[in-house]
């Protein structure tokens, strides 16, 4: 591994946190809105405010330390970005940084936040939510598939009510995983004002809006051992940066770097910025497919099978291979009525013409819906899992 440029923060310990630090290390027990006096309380001082636990990708658990200054940051930056202080639903797990970010940044705007019944998203129940919001400016954070089941629902028909519902938002904030062409086609057709997030919890939640960082970060692609020609590692910087993670000094000094005196996050995300200074999320490290001695970027041909409109999600993997080191495997949620070998044959052409012929996918797998964490991302282990278990339906 190259080294890495840059001096390493020294990571936060439990010893030196404040007393009143919201600890946020699994689901939150009764009502959600029971953390707001809390949280008024630590955005009110200088300091560590908030820790987030999280296992990320890799399963080893972190614990990532927020500052009240890079709240701050996070929320004022998205205040300007979109239509200033507002109202937030709550449709997300409020000990993920998502989740969070909604009852923080309506601390910051000083408006009530509206939880979403239930433990369970769905369409009747966001509509229910929405229509208790009073504010002028409303804003959502969802994550795809919420979104999806709204606008393009697996067993029927969108419900009208959800769908107007959605509309009437100032800004609905995706992130977690990638917004698929066909559902960013449904969502404008509907009206919906989506903004694409990219962020983490190491950066205080979305950070880039539709590629563009925000007015408290900055973006650089650097090249490592992961990176190919024409792409880079993505590293954050700015504000909103957090602390380090905490008790965790070998992890910090790997991800949280000094730079020219700023704070930056290095990422395990792949990326390219096109000639308008657009950045794109191609994919993950260890996401690229080592195949026959050929890098294939999984994100990118991801990319590619959704670009049909006869798939609903993607998601592609690598799968061990005796000969090969891995082959390429992708999983897909078609829809209903799709004929599987034909729409196979077809997408491999696809791939085949734009990526060439190692990026083709050598097996596959027909879902009704993608495995998913709780945080509404894909849950990779699970899906080449399918590959392994013999548990594809």
């Amino acid at each position: 591994m190259s080294p890495l440029p840059g001096t390493p923060l020294t990571a936060p310990t439990r010893e030196s946190l404040p007393g009143d630090v919201v600890l946020l290390d699994g689901p939150v027990a009764g009502d959600p809105l029971d953390l707001l006096p809390r949280l008024e309380t630590v955005l009110s001082r200088p300091g560590p405010a908030v820790v987030v636990a999280t296992s990320g990708s890799t399963g080893r658990p972190k614990k990532t330390v927020l500052s009240t200054a890079a709240l701050d940051a996070s929320g004022r930056a998205t205040e300007r970005a979109t239509s200033g202080p507002g109202q937030w639903l709550l449709c997300l797990p409020a000990h993920y940084v998502a989740g969070l970010q909604v009852l923080a940044r309506s601390v910051l705007a000083g408006t009530s936040p509206v939880v979403m019944a239930g433990e369970h998203f769905t369409s009747a129940a966001f509509a229910d939510a929405a229509e208790d919001m009073d504010h002028p400016v409303r804003y959502v954070s969802v994550v795809p598939t919420q979104l999806q089941r709204i606008l393009d629902p697996a067993d029927g028909p969108a419900d009208p009510r959800a769908v107007a519902a959605l509309a009437r938002f100032d800004a609905v904030l995706v992130g977690g995983s990638a917004l698929t062409p066909d559902l960013a086609a449904r969502a404008a057709a509907a009206g919906v004002r989506v903004i694409r997030t990219y962020g983490m919890s190491e950066t205080c939640g979305g950070c880039v809006y539709d590629g563009a960082p925000l007015d408290a970060v900055d973006v650089r692609l650097l090249p490592d051992d992961a990176t190919a020609a024409g792409e880079g590692r993505i590293w954050l910087g700015g504000a909103v940066v957090a602390e380090g993670y905490l008790d965790d000094p070998e992890q910090t000094a790997a991800h949280f770097r000094v730079m020219d005196g700023l704070r930056w996050y290095r990422t395990d995300d792949l990326g390219a910025v096109d000639e308008r200074g657009t950045l794109s999320v191609l994919g993950r490290t260890d996401d690229v497919v080592n195949t026959g001695g050929v890098k294939v970027s999984a994100g990118l041909v991801a990319r590619a099978l959704q670009a049909d409109e006869r798939v609903r999600q993607a998601l592609v993997t690598g799968v061990p291979h005796p000969q090969w080191g891995q082959s390429v495997a992708a999983v897909l949620a078609s829809r209903p009525g799709t004929d599987a070998a034909a729409l196979e044959r077809e997408l491999s052409a696809a791939v085949r013409k734009s990526l060439g012929a190692p990026a083709v996918p050598k097996l596959w797998r027909h879902v009704a819906q993608l495995p998913m964490l709780p945080t509404g991302k894909p849950d990779r282990a699970a899906a080449a899992a399918l590959f392994t278990d013999g548990l594809a339906t």
